[in-house]
């Protein structure tokens, strides 16, 4: 939460919203309230505010993101947790806290987000992630510390140790899935301050996302499930790829949070997953 600033005045207040909104910043007076929150001194409270004027998105400026009541650490240059994705969070922390000890991995990590805030709602978690961004898996190893995650560079699981086959019993993950053609689309905080591999996902936007799907069998323990955050158009060719694997997909739509979460899962253990 926002803690005080000693130089949270009114006055110095109204400046900051003042330079946001003239800078094109929609919501600037709750930016500057973020702003003066984190910032521990004017300078840097001064240098805040121009980063911002100057593009860049808001949470690299504030150096987090806030994600399931979570404060996530974000370094210019990481993508930024959205808050579409706290859905799959969501889903994911009820699968895994009905086992414990529950062993879960969160596939293209990014900053951790979304295992961090599985790791916070559910007690005893044995957290694994990946990603094959540098600058992501440093924030990753940041978030995920206080869980005792083990956070691994490279490319989704080439990187794992191979004990983890056979073991997990979530495995989420928020691959990217815009359509290349449609990445010029994006908002510009997006297309210039984030890595284009967190965001392209080939021409249809689903070729990381069946490369994770085509291996998850591998690692998913016998009662496991997969749970793949997509888009609502591409949801049918994410669950096509999801039975292909050899799991039962189903489909579950947030319409609040504009999500969608297809899940995978071996017939016998399918009871208790989202229908329709």
């Amino acid at each position: 939460m926002p803690r005080p600033s000693s130089f949270s005045a009114p006055s110095a207040l109204s400046a900051v919203a003042a330079r946001l909104r003239a800078a094109g910043c929609v919501f600037a007076e709750d930016e500057a309230r973020l702003m003066l929150s984190t910032a521990r001194a004017p300078g840097e409270l001064a240098a805040m505010v121009e980063r911002r004027a100057g593009g860049l998105p808001l949470e690299h400026v504030l150096g987090w993101a806030e994600f399931r009541s979570l404060r996530i650490a974000v370094e210019p240059g990481v993508f930024v947790p959205r808050r579409r994705t706290e859905f799959l969070a969501r889903r994911a922390a009820a699968l895994a806290g009905r086992r414990r000890g529950a062993v879960v991995l969160d596939l293209c990590c990014g900053s951790g987000a979304v295992g961090a805030a599985v790791a916070a709602a559910v007690e005893g978690v044995e957290l694994y992630a990946a990603d094959v961004d540098p600058a992501a898996v440093r924030c990753a190893r940041r978030n995920t510390a206080p869980a005792g995650g083990r956070v691994y560079e490279g490319d989704l699981y080439a990187p794992l140790p191979a004990a983890l086959r056979g073991r997990v019993d979530v495995l989420v993950a928020n691959a990217p899935y815009v359509p290349n053609g449609e990445m010029v689309l994006l908002p510009a905080e997006a297309r210039e301050h984030e890595p284009p591999v967190a965001l392209d996902g080939g021409p249809d936007g689903l070729g990381v996302q069946r490369r994770v799907i085509e291996e998850a069998p591998r690692w998913l323990a016998p009662d496991g499930c997969l749970l793949v955050e997509t888009g609502g158009h591409q949801a049918p060719r994410t669950a096509e790829a999801v039975a292909r694997a050899g799991l039962v997909p189903r489909t579950a739509v947030c319409e609040e949070l504009s999500a969608t979460v297809v899940f995978g899962s071996r017939a016998s253990a399918g009871d208790g997953l989202p229908q329709g």
